[in-house]
């Protein structure tokens, strides 16, 4: 299982700030369990409450109603991929500037982080965090020039790689995009109140509806004089994380007004006429991101899907394994195969991607208990061979099976499955320009192939 960066929240004029925040970041909880925090002004000053754990687990009613008082809020919820896991890194990030409070929260990475640092504390920046978001505070509070603008514009040109950012600044609420737009952010509007999110299915649950996404390379600062957009890049070619719309958004989400849920149907269906599966009886999914994409084949190829396996939402951070002798004890706690729906039958197993491969490897076996005379294993994304350095918690190469094997036909020994197909990387750019209009997108773990470049480029091992 992979893990993303981050999710971030904004809320500009809304009475209950704080209260609309947390309900944004329940709804995007699945972007990062680690560590959660919420900032609130109230165009005076800003307040701040964080710590590790999930949302339910660092925020009360008393907190929410009596601590974090004001109109207009940021909140984060993070998985570390810069920076350790630890308290000094949760975010929002907080400082005194010569131009007031400032509050940020950062949902991606930077990709020339290590140079910046660098050059900063050579100028006597100290740093108090271990997180490449900091690095924005430095560049603003080091520039000569007076206003917020001007010093938020002046770090911008500075940094590379992948961020979208929220920012609070006395009354004013902040959101900016990288000039690729590698990481998803909304606009949605509450009445009187305006908010920004990760994800749309943070408006559905605040009561919001979407606006628009903001753009790449553009800044937009809500205030009192509404919107105002301000583009710190010129615009360029697209290379949003085609990953978002595969495995991480949730599917009840939008991506520029287009259902991500319709996207993993568009996937699944294609996968179903590169990969047919002509004895398979039944088609089920590996709980749950391949739901959708598991309907769809399902759709093109008349084989009907079963509820196949059930996936248990009740685990916590860590558990005690009881004893050896239960096998795949880590995969049998969190997923049952259902038996009536796969004994004695030629199954097709829908998931969306293989990373390090020993998750897929047991679910197999557990089928081949549970009485599956067959198993073809078919992936709504091509091989996943390369680490990514944009915000998402990969493994390195040696750790992917994608690169270690080489080939679908290893894999598929190495998995035990009686036949295995990848949707090819011509599949996955028609379903993306059908069903998502995406022409172009990051999709460097699939190639290698790095839309922005990378400080130290890692070195490959081969197996």
């Amino acid at each position: 299982m992979l893990n993303d960066k981050c999710g971030v929240i904004g809320i500009w004029n809304g009475p209950d700030a704080a209260h609309l925040a947390y309900a944004g970041l329940y709804a995007i909880q699945h972007r990062g369990q680690e560590s959660t925090g919420i900032a609130v002004s109230d165009g005076d000053h800003i307040r701040l409450h964080k710590g590790m754990g999930r949302v339910v687990d660092v925020f009360d009613a008393d907190t929410l109603k009596h601590k974090l008082i004001g109109n207009y809020a940021i909140g984060h919820t993070r998985y570390s991929t810069s920076g350790g896991s630890n308290n000094e890194n949760v975010q929002p990030l907080h400082a005194h500037l010569a131009v007031g409070e400032v509050a940020i929260a950062h949902n991606g990475q930077l990709t020339n982080a290590v140079t910046l640092q660098q050059e900063l504390e050579e100028h006597g920046a100290i740093f108090q965090t271990s997180s490449d978001t900091e690095i924005v505070f430095h560049l603003m509070a080091r520039h000569a020039r007076q206003t917020f603008m001007d010093r938020l514009t002046h770090a911008l040109e500075q940094v590379e790689g992948a961020y979208s950012l929220v920012m609070l600044h006395q009354d004013q609420l902040i959101g900016v995009r990288d000039p690729d737009g590698f990481r998803p952010l909304c606009i949605g509007r509450k009445e009187d109140a305006y908010v920004l999110a990760s994800e749309t299915c943070a408006l559905d649950l605040m009561g919001a509806r979407y606006v628009r996404d903001v753009e790449p390379g553009e800044c937009v600062v809500i205030g009192r004089n509404g919107i105002v957009s301000h583009r710190f890049a010129p615009k360029q070619t697209s290379h949003f994380c085609v990953f978002e719309l595969i495995y991480f958004s949730r599917p009840d989400s939008l991506y520029q007004g287009k259902s991500v849920l319709s996207v993993r149907r568009a996937l699944g269906r294609k996968l179903a006429e590169e990969g047919p599966a002509d004895d398979a009886e039944v088609v089920i999914n590996a709980p749950d991101s391949s739901n959708a994409a598991a309907l769809g084949y399902a759709d093109a190829s008349g084989i009907p899907y079963e509820l196949g396996m059930i996936r248990n939402h009740y685990i916590g951070r860590t558990f005690i394994e009881p004893s050896q002798s239960i096998r795949d004890w880590r995969a049998r706690i969190k997923y049952n195969p259902v038996r009536s729906a796969i004994e004695g039958r030629s199954i097709v197993l829908v998931d969306d991607s293989i990373v390090r491969g020993t998750t897929s490897r047991r679910l197999i076996r557990m089928l081949r208990e549970a009485g599956a005379a067959k198993i073809h294993l078919r992936i709504s994304s091509p091989i996943f061979a390369h680490p990514c350095f944009y915000g998402i918690d990969t493994p390195d190469y040696d750790q992917l099976v994608g690169h270690r094997m080489g080939s679908a036909e290893r894999i598929r020994e190495y998995l035990e499955t009686d036949s295995l197909h990848y949707l090819s990387s011509a599949g996955l750019q028609a379903a993306m320009r059908d069903s998502a209009g995406l022409e172009t997108y990051c999709d460097a773990c699939f190639t290698g192939n790095y839309p922005v470049p990378i400080e130290e480029p890692p070195e490959a091992t081969h197996a």
